[in-house]
């Protein structure tokens, strides 16, 4: 198992377990469980490794007291470390020492192995009523939209797979020689290192580069897509259609503003509709494609309304549970 240098290090985390670290040490690992959920998982995929450690030590050969003096040269010897091991004699140490030392010669093997196995197993994270923010296994960062799901290995091989349901924006790490592939209905979507974001709903699939390029494929038809260009592709459709982007609505549960960019009135209730939760309604079929240029940074629905009622010469009306637009 490699070190996490850029966070921790497995040694610590060998005392962490031993329960031998030195005040600051445990507040260090404590710490770094907060920080991100991946490295809970790391942790806990560390601890099952400990685990089969008690498993093996039973039936291993290895020189506990070998093992642990290399362990000990590694991370430093300090006075926490010499009175548990050796002043505690109300404690028999010699069985814990030997899981100690079956899991420091093993880790790597142990830890390969379990890996190994990990990476067949998918790992399935969900936003619920919050946006969620996740870091794949290659560094890549996912923002979820509320309600929607991604599965993916906790390792990944020869290629990157994830599956969606929902909406996220992808901001893929490059690396060549492993593809990142995401399938969202029957849409796959190839890229090496880019940004896009995607949306899937009742059917139809949105696919918006934001930076880069990605390939957008269904019934082996495929569209190249790059900045400012999108695919949308419906469930009855063989073949994805390329379109440009004009506006960035898209963007408004990462960025917290909406664009619009002459977007036409019913894309941006549409939008609205969806991050509130509420029923906006345009009873004026003649003003649904009016083109709004406005931005809305960090604002509230009803002075978004409130604006949007003053400068297009629309009223704004509640109804129950419903906003009439006339």
């Amino acid at each position: 198992m490699k070190k996490q240098s850029e966070h921790i290090n497995d040694d610590l985390l060998v005392k962490y377990l031993l329960d031998i670290t030195t005040p600051a040490e445990k507040a260090a690992v404590a710490a770094w469980l907060t920080e991100k959920e991946d490295h809970q998982r790391y942790f806990e995929h560390f601890r099952l490794i400990w685990t089969e450690s008690k498993k093996l030590a039973a039936v291993s050969t290895v020189n506990e007291n070998e093992a642990w003096t290399r362990f000990q040269q590694r991370v430093g010897s300090n006075e926490t470390t010499a009175r548990i091991v050796h002043l505690d004699t109300g404690v028999n140490w010699k069985p814990i020492l030997r899981i100690a030392a079956v899991f420091i010669v093993l880790l790597g093997a142990a830890g390969f192995w379990y890996l190994s196995n990990q990476s067949t197993t998918p790992m399935i994270v969900s936003s619920g009523q919050q946006i969620k923010e996740e870091v794949l296994p290659d560094g890549s960062q996912v923002t979820l939209n509320k309600q929607s799901t991604i599965e993916y290995a906790a390792i990944f091989r020869k290629e990157r797979q994830v599956k969606l349901e929902g909406e996220a924006f992808f901001n893929v790490a490059q690396d060549p020689g492993k593809p990142f592939v995401l399938k969202v209905n029957d849409v796959t979507v190839k890229v090496l290192g880019t940004s896009f974001n995607v949306k899937s709903v009742n059917g139809k699939t949105e696919v918006i580069v934001e930076s880069g390029a990605v390939e957008v494929t269904k019934n082996n038809n495929s569209v190249q897509l790059r900045q400012h260009e999108k695919a949308v592709i419906t469930a009855d459709q063989t073949a994805p259609s390329k379109q440009n982007n004009t506006d960035e609505l898209y963007s408004y549960y990462r960025t917290k503003t909406f664009v619009c960019n002459n977007t036409p009135l019913w894309k941006l209730v549409e939008i609205l509709n969806e991050a509130y939760g509420v029923n906006i309604v345009i009873a004026d079929n003649k003003k649904r494609d009016l083109q709004i240029n406005s931005t809305f940074t960090n604002s509230s629905l009803d002075s978004t309304l409130q604006v949007i009622g003053l400068t297009y010469e629309i009223n704004v009306e509640k109804s129950g549970s419903q906003i009439i637009l006339k």
